[in-house]
Protein backbone atom coordinates (compact mmCIF):
# COMPACT_ATOMS: atom_id res chain seq x y z
CA UNK A 1 0.00 0.00 0.00
CA UNK A 2 1.44 3.35 -0.97
CA UNK A 3 1.69 6.23 1.45
CA UNK A 4 1.11 9.89 0.71
CA UNK A 5 4.23 11.96 1.38
CA UNK A 6 3.59 15.14 3.38
CA UNK A 7 6.46 17.63 3.62
CA UNK A 8 6.97 19.72 6.74
CA UNK A 9 8.39 23.22 6.34
CA UNK A 10 11.55 22.01 8.09
CA UNK A 11 11.94 19.20 5.53
CA UNK A 12 11.55 21.63 2.62
CA UNK A 13 14.11 24.01 4.15
CA UNK A 14 16.56 21.21 4.99
CA UNK A 15 16.27 19.54 1.59
CA UNK A 16 16.94 22.83 -0.21
CA UNK A 17 19.96 23.48 1.99
CA UNK A 18 21.25 19.93 1.52
CA UNK A 19 20.87 19.94 -2.27
CA UNK A 20 22.44 23.39 -2.59
CA UNK A 21 25.45 22.11 -0.65
CA UNK A 22 25.47 18.58 -2.14
CA UNK A 23 23.67 18.48 -5.53
CA UNK A 24 25.14 15.00 -6.09
CA UNK A 25 22.66 13.65 -3.50
CA UNK A 26 19.55 14.65 -5.51
CA UNK A 27 19.20 11.25 -7.20
CA UNK A 28 19.65 9.37 -3.93
CA UNK A 29 17.06 11.54 -2.20
CA UNK A 30 14.55 11.11 -5.00
CA UNK A 31 15.03 7.35 -5.01
CA UNK A 32 14.60 7.17 -1.21
CA UNK A 33 11.39 9.23 -1.33
CA UNK A 34 9.96 7.07 -4.12
CA UNK A 35 10.70 3.93 -2.11
CA UNK A 36 9.32 5.50 1.06
CA UNK A 37 6.09 6.34 -0.73
CA UNK A 38 5.70 2.84 -2.20
CA UNK A 39 7.05 0.67 0.63
CA UNK A 40 8.31 2.39 3.81
CA UNK A 41 9.88 -0.84 5.09
CA UNK A 42 11.74 -1.73 1.90
CA UNK A 43 15.06 -3.37 2.88
CA UNK A 44 17.07 -0.81 0.87
CA UNK A 45 15.79 1.98 3.14
CA UNK A 46 16.92 0.35 6.39
CA UNK A 47 13.91 1.94 8.10
CA UNK A 48 14.24 2.07 11.88
CA UNK A 49 12.53 3.61 14.90
CA UNK A 50 14.42 6.39 16.64
CA UNK A 51 15.03 6.90 20.35
CA UNK A 52 15.70 9.81 22.65
CA UNK A 53 14.59 13.25 21.48
CA UNK A 54 13.29 11.70 18.23
CA UNK A 55 11.36 8.88 19.98
CA UNK A 56 8.16 9.43 17.98
CA UNK A 57 9.96 9.39 14.64
CA UNK A 58 11.45 6.93 12.20
CA UNK A 59 14.47 7.24 9.90
CA UNK A 60 15.52 5.67 6.65
CA UNK A 61 18.72 5.67 4.68
CA UNK A 62 18.90 7.24 1.26
CA UNK A 63 22.50 6.27 0.71
CA UNK A 64 25.72 5.96 2.66
CA UNK A 65 25.38 9.28 4.50
CA UNK A 66 21.84 10.47 3.66
CA UNK A 67 19.06 10.16 6.25
CA UNK A 68 15.37 11.04 6.06
CA UNK A 69 13.50 11.43 9.35
CA UNK A 70 9.73 10.96 9.22
CA UNK A 71 6.66 9.86 11.14
CA UNK A 72 3.67 7.78 10.16
CA UNK A 73 0.33 9.56 10.16
CA UNK A 74 -3.02 9.66 8.38
CA UNK A 75 -4.20 12.26 5.89
CA UNK A 76 -7.88 12.30 4.97
CA UNK A 77 -8.20 8.78 6.37
CA UNK A 78 -5.37 7.35 4.27
CA UNK A 79 -1.87 6.31 5.37
CA UNK A 80 0.68 9.05 5.06
CA UNK A 81 4.31 9.76 5.88
CA UNK A 82 5.18 13.17 7.33
CA UNK A 83 8.72 14.06 6.20
CA UNK A 84 10.35 15.89 9.11
CA UNK A 85 13.94 16.51 8.09
CA UNK A 86 16.72 15.31 5.80
CA UNK A 87 20.48 15.54 5.91
CA UNK A 88 23.66 13.66 6.58
CA UNK A 89 23.83 11.31 9.54
CA UNK A 90 25.54 13.93 11.73
CA UNK A 91 23.15 16.73 10.73
CA UNK A 92 19.99 14.74 11.43
CA UNK A 93 20.93 13.08 14.70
Amino acid sequence: MSHLLLRSSAFVRDSRRLLRKRPDLAGQLLHALQLLEAAPYAPQLKTHKLKGKHKDSWACSGGYDLRVVFSFTKYQGKPAVLLETVGTHDEVY
